[in-house]
């Protein structure tokens, strides 16, 4: 056979940077045997080149400025796993403009970024592949992109964001408070020490930002996206939750309706027979519901070091293939291509329809479900069950717990407002959406 190779370039060496230098040298043979090319790693760059690190960088030219690789170096693929949204930008822009095809694993850059570097990869015949950047090794975007490309996407919904999934599991697990778990995590190097995007939504919601886009043929638009974290999940709600027959999880949610599309990161209550129920720990998942396949479900790593440098090295072989067949035919970069691309209506968060978990600390004495039910009645809002517990700590103030019918948004939240303001109810009231997630 041809000794045929492909040239790589790889900036960024943390840890998914030295997962993948450590993944193409150690199964270099049954690549290539699958890809029928050689993939060769011509330089990498990184800010410090003495650092210790989890990989052999030994006899590759190696950068401190990434750019610099670009102007230097003849490579056919740059690997972008700086992350970030400066120099990563400035540097994938770059390699495209210089006729480098790009494979990335940064969501910010691609949820932010991505309609104009769209533009700039088309107009230089240049590719950009991202299949990392969601769901670590679940193939996710190639599903989409490839295998369901013949279907019309009702729904989506997924667990894609491993810390805040460790997070409700151990709280539930080891019946630990959000704060004792989060330390933790942290610890445990689950979560950084600034946890704030996974914890407050922000990267679920870059990643619901493609997986949207993907699914349903709309520009990248991250501001369009309703974000809820999982900061104000408490035990005693996982505990209701799981009374009730539910588990609790942070979803990303894209769904279309008649109105428009509902774009939405938050916690909500899953039927426990659910799939999507079950997964637990650091895991990710992602339901599909399509009109041709069904609901389909994708699950496994969303995040480490060989598991994300799996999908890295997959991006890698499949333009390497695309370079040695000398292929003009790319697969849009959204799905979709460019001008098929049309702004729709994203709906407010205030105009879905869902049930609801409403846990609501009140006055221990009589009357008290009355008087909340009646405002409740005058919204037109139809309650399913009730649990009233007792507080075995204080016995003068007992939390009730209600499960919704349908209602709209806007109506629970008018609702909520009016008996917050009741004398007996004390404190905030806790809203949690609930997800049927059937077909």
């Amino acid at each position: 056979m041809e000794n045929r190779v492909i040239k790589i370039g790889i900036a960024g060496l943390g840890t998914v940077g030295s997962g993948v230098l450590n993944l193409l040298k150690k199964n270099n043979e049954e690549i290539s045997k699958r890809s029928g090319f050689e993939i060769k790693i011509e330089c990498i760059s990184a800010s410090d080149k003495t650092k210790k690190r989890d990989c052999d960088i030994s006899g590759l030219r190696f950068y401190s400025d990434p750019l610099e690789m670009i102007d230097k170096e003849s490579i056919d693929i740059l690997v972008e796993l700086i992350g970030g949204e400066t120099t990563a930008k400035d540097l994938v822009i770059k390699a495209l403009k210089n006729n480098i095809h790009v494979v990335s694993a940064n969501k910010a850059l691609v949820a932010l970024h991505g309609n104009e570097i769209s533009k700039i990869s088309n107009h230089n015949n240049s590719d950009i592949y991202y299949e990392a950047s969601v769901a670590g090794a679940v193939p996710i975007i190639r599903i989409i992109r490839e295998s369901l490309n013949a279907n019309d996407i009702n729904w989506i919904a997924g667990i894609i964001n491993g810390t805040t999934n460790y997070i409700l599991t151990e709280m539930l697990k080891s019946k630990k408070d959000f704060n004792m778990v989060l330390k933790e995590a942290q610890d445990l190097g689950y979560a950084e020490a600034d946890p704030s995007f996974d914890v407050g939504g922000i990267d679920a919601a870059h990643k619901l930002t493609i997986l949207s886009s993907l699914c349903f043929g709309i520009p990248l638009d991250f501001n369009s996206i309703h974000v809820e974290g999982i900061e104000d999940i408490e035990l005693d709600d996982l505990n209701y939750a799981r009374e009730l027959g539910y588990s609790i999880k942070h979803l990303a949610i894209g769904r279309k309706n008649k109105d428009g599309i509902e774009l939405r990161v938050h916690s909500c209550l899953i039927p426990e027979k659910r799939l999507l129920a079950n997964v637990d720990g650091v895991k990710n998942a992602v339901v599909v519901s399509s009109d041709a396949a069904g609901p389909t479900l994708y699950y496994g790593a969303g995040a480490g070091s060989l598991a994300t440098a799996s999908s890295v090295a997959s991006d890698i072989i499949d333009i390497g293939r695309k370079i040695i067949s000398k292929s003009s035919n790319s697969i849009p970069f959204l799905s979709y291509h460019n001008d098929e691309l049309k702004n729709k209506r994203i709906l407010d968060i205030n105009e879905i329809v869902s049930r609801y978990y409403l846990r609501i600390r009140v006055t221990n004495k009589p009357g008290v479900l009355a008087d909340i039910t009646k405002i409740f009645g005058k919204k037109s809002i139809s309650i399913e069950s009730i649990l009233q517990k007792e507080d075995l700590i204080n016995d003068t103030n007992v939390p009730i717990v209600l499960v919704t019918h349908e209602v709209l948004e806007k109506n629970i939240i008018d609702a909520l407002k009016d008996i917050e303001n009741l004398e007996v109810v004390k404190g905030k009231i806790v809203k949690i959406r609930i997800e049927e997630l059937d077909s």
